[in-house]
């Protein structure tokens, strides 16, 4: 935790290490079925994450450029070929680039929007434990982003309900019972159905 601005500095690292796991799980001839974002089939999906991991890297460094100018909805993601073989090594790399102090200071650039990096790495929490859920339930896998990814993704979804940094992907929230998982509450709070099935 910043002690100076109460924003949590977790670590990528086990969120990141959840989609990676995912990634040999995925057979090829469930690329072009559905997922419980309604825009992309798990093809663009996976397309999605390649390409938040290489903005949200780049938005560690403060490294600016067409990976963190452009809006993701405005684009179609594309599948890079070598996704099984060359995303686990790119997650990894964006979780080190977020475990750099520096990541966190000052001002970065994702999505297009410029905002405080403190408030970006969290957000690049969520994206990960999010799209990894949907992931795992779009090709019936396990899924387990870890307690501490999910308590402050949790927190943020919560504070952020009406807030502009909430992205599109993210829908209304979904009301989950308060006894449910924390990973079913979490799903609700991002705008999905945890009982979502293809």
């Amino acid at each position: 935790m910043d002690t100076r601005t109460q924003t949590p500095r977790p670590d990528l690292g086990p969120a990141a290490r959840a989609v990676a796991g995912l990634l040999d799980g995925v057979r090829d001839e469930q690329l072009g079925a559905p997922t419980p974002c309604p825009k992309y089939s798990v093809r663009e999906l996976l397309g999605h994450i390649a390409g938040l991991t290489a903005a949200f890297d780049s938005a560690a460094r403060k490294e600016f450029g067409p990976s963190t100018a452009t809006d993701p909805g405005s684009v179609t993601p594309v599948l890079p070929d070598d996704w099984r073989t060359g995303l686990p090594g790119r997650l990894a790399a964006l979780a080190e680039a977020w475990r750099a102090p520096d990541a966190w200071d000052g001002d970065t650039q994702a999505g297009g929007i410029t905002f405080p990096a403190a408030i970006a790495g969290v957000v690049a929490l969520n994206e990960l434990v999010v799209h990894g859920w949907d992931l795992a339930r779009a090709t019936g896998q396990a899924y387990d982003p870890g307690a501490a990814s999910l308590e402050v993704t949790r927190g943020f979804f919560e504070a952020s309900r009406d807030d502009k940094l909430r992205a599109p992907a993210f829908g209304p929230v979904v009301e989950v019972p308060e006894e449910a998982p924390l990973l079913d509450r979490v799903v609700g709070l991002s705008g999905r159905d945890p009982g979502w099935a293809a």
